[in-house]
């Protein structure tokens, strides 16, 4: 199981960037997806999270509004798109799954990818 995050990067307040999350080794669409972020100092934190399907998501109340997580089964690639970015959303952002094989559950995390947030 493996997943690579990507599309991090430096950007204004007010700006966007969109995250994506390139998963391999597993039935990608039998799973749900997760966004966890981690700041200085910080404790890691959920940020979103999707079903297997895509029919549902949750946003952390901190981004509500201005985030959206997506994903595309036929691309094993789960997408964050974040708006109206503040100072406070920089963190390094990584991307998790929790997958069931074998009678075992495997917690899985990308190495992250860095935003930063700045004028």
């Amino acid at each position: 199981v493996q997943l690579v995050e990507s599309g991090g990067g430096l950007v204004q307040p007010g700006g966007s960037l969109r995250l994506s999350c390139a998963a391999s080794g597993f039935t990608f669409s039998s799973y749900a997806m997760s966004w966890y972020r981690q700041a200085p100092g910080k404790e890691r934190e959920l940020v979103a999270a999707i079903t297997s399907a895509g029919g549902s998501t949750n946003c952390a109340d901190s981004v509500k509004g201005r985030f959206t997580i997506s994903r595309d089964n036929a691309k094993n690639t789960v997408y964050l798109q974040m708006n109206s970015l503040k100072p406070e959303d920089t963190a390094v952002y990584y991307c998790n799954t929790v997958t069931y094989y074998s009678g075992s559950y495997y917690d899985t995390w990308g190495q992250g990818t860095q935003v930063t947030v700045s004028s």
